[in-house]
């Protein structure tokens, strides 16, 4: 079951990699079309005005279509086969389920708690042009789950020869269109209760103040080994659960109000203190990479410095953390969990000091999201947003220092003076390429990450996330250590009996394609 959540958890990434892009120019054109900071040029009506209003409407394709493009992007990273047919059939059978929604809605409406189904108002949406319940990405990953178990299951179906137009993905539409009938009832009767719960929750998370964001923040980061981190943000970021939409698409829509308000952030929108969490990845990763480096043998700190300049630029610009954070996790554990308690202690002490908005990821996204769209507007917000993150750059830096000191831990560059600290040098990234760039890289990494895992006769599945190739193999007594897929390439290795992941990075969607052409390849 664990194996199977964790899953689900990294095929979130796939639509979640959009979402990077999208926000910038989001951002960039809300603030190009505020007049408090491009001047009269941006007085609506204006040619400048419509023209990044054209620009503005195309950015929130992806914030106003979420369940859509969740529905899409699941069976990408769930699908064990054909995965572009099981991206098809999520889609249509999405749609399907939201028409026989939309009709018993309309024919019994009231019967099933909703009143006035035909005339809209709260808890009802279009979703491509279908009035139906909102149940935002939930409800879309319900229905991709459901289309995707169908898929692996009865895809490669074998039917009589007279029948043989129905397999495949029209077997799957068949088979999901009478399992979408009893669904859509289920739902039309349950999800307006749920909408009721989910009001109440957001009564609640808004009214516990900063012990709430604290709480959140600490599950957010303790829950990353697990992958069960993804179901802690993403209804926050993505759906309904402390306001229409998500806190994502709610920020990126009300930008321009913000900014001509006046009214402080934390007033106008106290729920953007659960997207706060991207400070620890900049700042936390700052100051515990300098306590890697303070407390490292002096003999090992210049090949340290391999692993921590690439992996906390990436941490600090991007938000990716994982390179960082899985160097030390399975080292010493209780340094991850401290980890987790000051990421809470920075949420907090952000929050309290009324620094709230949408700091999910890295500096890129703070700065085209928050800091020029708004910086005009709430200088000295942001401005004791930074002195708190610098603080708290020396509290990190000082606590792992003590800990890492107190309790021996062996972080990187402490290891035994005859183990090798293996990590990211210039030399080893000017070999690489010399060997080839781009995709051939990719298929060197996924040549030697199959051997090292027992070759293709002892896998059994692979899907990644967004820095992680996935693998569960037949004999985990096969795989080999740690230290092979470092020296090809990756990042680490995280074994949990039969299931491993290698960590590889961003480039791990292609690595996957390679990988996945190799065990297709006849020898």
């Amino acid at each position: 079951m664990m194996k199977m959540i964790q899953r689900f958890g990294g095929a979130l990434f796939t639509p979640v990699l959009l979402f990077a892009f999208a926000g910038i120019m989001a951002g960039l054109s809300t603030m190009f079309m505020n007049p408090a900071v491009m001047g009269s040029m941006a007085e609506p009506g204006s040619m400048w005005y419509n023209i990044w209003s054209v620009v503005a409407n195309g950015s929130w394709t992806v914030f106003r279509n979420m369940p859509l493009i969740f529905v899409v992007g699941l069976p990408i990273g769930l699908a064990k086969k054909q995965n572009a047919r099981a991206c098809l059939e999520a889609l249509v059978l999405y749609l399907t389920f939201n028409y026989f929604i939309s009709q018993i809605l309309t024919n019994w409406g009231p019967a099933f708690g909703v009143p006035g189904f035909e005339e809209g108002g709260m808890g009802i949406t279009q979703i491509a042009g279908i009035k139906t319940l909102d149940m935002g990405i939930l409800g879309g990953l319900l229905i991709a789950g459901i289309v995707v178990f169908l898929h692996n299951r009865f895809f490669d179906t074998h039917l009589p020869e007279w029948l043989g137009i129905f397999k495949g993905s029209t077997l799957i539409f068949a088979i999901g269109f009478f399992v979408m009938i009893p669904l859509a009832l289920l739902l039309a009767l349950v999800w307006p209760q749920v909408q009721h719960g989910f009001v109440a929750t957001q009564g609640f998370l808004v009214d516990a103040g900063t012990p709430g964001v604290g709480i959140y923040a600490f599950l957010n980061r303790i829950l990353i080994p697990t992958g069960l981190h993804h179901f802690i943000y993403s209804p926050f970021l993505y759906d309904n659960v402390v306001v229409p939409g998500g806190i994502l698409s709610y920020w990126m829509q009300h930008l321009g109000e913000f900014a001509a308000s006046g009214v402080p952030l934390k007033e106008l929108f106290p729920q953007g203190g659960f997207a706060l969490f991207g400070m620890e990845k900049i700042f936390g990763s700052i100051g515990i990479s300098l306590a890697f480096y303070a407390t490292a043998k002096p003999e090992k700190r210049k090949v340290l410095l391999g692993l921590l300049i690439p992996a906390t630029l990436t941490a600090v610009f991007a938000g990716i953390t994982e390179p960082l954070e899985f160097t030390f996790l399975f080292i010493a554990p209780p340094l991850f969990v401290v980890h987790s308690l000051l990421s809470a202690l920075l949420d907090m002490t952000l929050y309290e000091f009324g620094v709230v908005g949408y700091f999910s990821g890295g500096l890129i996204e703070d700065l085209t999201m928050n800091w020029i769209p708004l910086g005009a507007a709430y200088p000295l917000t942001y401005v004791t947003q930074i002195v708190i993150g610098l603080v708290f750059v020396g509290i990190y830096f000082a606590v792992f220092i003590f800990l890492i000191k107190k309790f021996n831990f062996l972080t990187p560059g402490r290891e035994a003076d005859d183990t090798e600290t293996r990590l990211f040098t210039r030399a080893d990234y000017k070999e690489k390429r010399t060997k080839g760039g781009g995709q051939n890289e990719n298929a060197e990494k996924a040549e030697a990450f199959l051997a090292a895992l027992g070759g293709k006769e002892n896998i059994v599945e692979v899907t990644n996330c967004a820095t992680r190739l996935r693998v569960t193999v037949k004999n985990e007594s096969l795989v080999q250590d740690a230290a092979v897929f470092k020296t090809s390439g990756a990042h680490g290795l995280v074994a949990n009996g039969t299931a491993l992941q290698v960590i590889v990075g961003l480039s791990v969607p292609s690595v996957r394609e390679e990988f996945e052409t190799l065990l297709t390849r006849e020898a």
